[in-house]
């Protein structure tokens, strides 16, 4: 124990204190996509993206990054329209908030449980179910309880059980087999609630959008009070989301 304490006391605090403080991303970290000349495009430029995140009307380009894999093949092909940046925040509250070069729907958004689940601000208890995801997001989600992160601090826990749960966390873009246990899951899940989309697929579908087997984004199966895009995100960005939906803090990242 003397040990652990010496060591401690050697190294200082290595929690983060975000969202006190800012958390700054490595060098070269890619967190989202970014557009830099919407107009002027020639309708090509849309087939680049495998997703078909890219779309183009009139020569005016539109990035949906709830369809974005980060792959970077758009980056690569116009250097002068896209370019990655290092911002970790990407949730937004709505889908269509998700589009850029397209104007917002925030107005569209659900009402943020903000006063509503403020009595249960240190003790948010939260349930993840993947419903056909990757296993890439989940290795982020459960970062957030390591001591880096240490998400514990903030006041969320995890829960097995979903009559226990405040908020459900879903990763994929919903199987067919899975549809059925995420509707009972959110059913019984008591009021007020809130349900995060984690990742690409489970905002939109990803590559499997188009296919039969999945819903194409949990959005079509039951209402989504904040989307989290990236494949997979990163904890501060899924942090970001679960504080959004809490109403601790608003789409821009500044704490209300």
């Amino acid at each position: 124990m003397l040990e652990w304490i010496l060591r401690g006391v050697a190294k200082g605090r290595i929690t983060t204190r975000y969202p006190r403080a800012p958390e700054r991303p490595a060098p070269g970290f890619v967190g989202q996509l970014e557009l830099l000349e919407p107009d002027g495009a020639s309708p090509e430029l849309a087939a680049v993206c495998p997703t078909g995140a890219i779309s183009i009307e009139d020569g005016r380009v539109m990035v949906d990054r709830g369809r974005c894999i980060l792959c970077g093949e758009c980056v690569r092909a116009a250097p002068d329209r896209f370019a990655f940046t290092e911002r970790y925040e990407s949730a937004g509250r709505s889908r269509g908030g998700l589009v850029l070069g397209a104007e917002s729907d925030e107005a569209a958004a659900r009402p943020v449980l903000g006063e509503q689940i403020r009595m249960l601000r240190r003790s948010v208890h939260v349930r993840h179910i993947d419903c056909g995801s990757d296993g890439s997001e989940e290795w982020e989600i459960q970062a957030l309880w390591n001591p880096y992160y240490d998400i514990q601090r903030l006041g969320f826990f995890l829960t097995a059980a979903p009559r226990h749960a405040d908020i459900l966390l879903v990763t994929g873009g919903v199987t067919t087999a899975m549809r059925d246990p995420l509707e009972r899951t959110w059913e019984v899940m008591p009021e007020p609630k809130a349900l995060v989309a984690v990742g690409t697929d489970a905002c939109s579908g990803g590559l499997a959008a188009a296919g039969d087997q999945t819903a194409g984004g949990v959005d079509q199966v039951l209402p989504v009070d904040v989307y989290v895009p990236g494949s997979p995100p990163a904890p501060i960005a899924i942090l970001d989301g679960l504080l959004q939906a809490v109403g601790v803090i608003n789409p821009q990242g500044v704490l209300v």
